[in-house]
């Protein structure tokens, strides 16, 4: 009897690592995908062609561009065109890989991703790095939260972009 219980048991933690590998493999394959960019909106929000009739909306994870269009809420934010300018520059006539962190969606329906561009280029830290963004953590999605604001300190030290003298 007890033998018989020892290889259900062994059957049953079969099953369940195939069947997390399963999953696991299926994630990394969907996220290794690479998406065509076909808009920026601003310094941290583009679209992408996903295949879908209206594409997807891009939020990135982890930083805030000043605003490039005035809104009932918001007023047009010091260096916010020429952020939106280094993101274009960056993604348009490219393709991103997205990676997502625990929440996907914004409340305005918007996915969060941590963005990479084919050739490797983290584009959330770039816009840090260069001073083209702020850090802006909104829990849970704080994978890169120290990192980030190490890259914003480095920015501000030496007077890039938004930091210049």
């Amino acid at each position: 009897m007890m033998n018989v219980k020892l290889r259900v048991h062994w059957f049953l933690v079969a099953v369940f690592i195939f069947t997390v590998e399963s999953c696991q493999s299926t994630t990394r394959q969907k996220d290794e995908d690479y998406y065509p960019v076909t808009k920026v909106v601003d310094g941290d929000t583009f679209w992408i062609d996903d295949g879908t009739e209206k594409g997807k909306k891009i939020r990135l994870i982890g930083v805030d561009a000043p605003e490039t269009r005035r809104s009932a809420r918001k007023e047009i934010g010091y260096y916010g065109v020429e952020s939106k300018n280094y993101l274009a520059s960056l993604l348009l006539n490219k393709a991103v890989r997205l990676e997502y962190d625990v929440d996907r969606q914004d409340r305005y329906g918007r996915t969060l991703a941590y963005v990479y561009l084919e050739d490797g280029t983290f584009v959330n830290e770039a816009l840090l790095r260069q001073g083209y963004a702020m850090v802006l953590t909104v829990p849970p999605n704080v994978r890169h939260a120290e990192t980030f604001v190490k890259y914003q300190a480095e920015a501000r030290k030496k007077g890039r972009g938004l930091w210049k003298k």
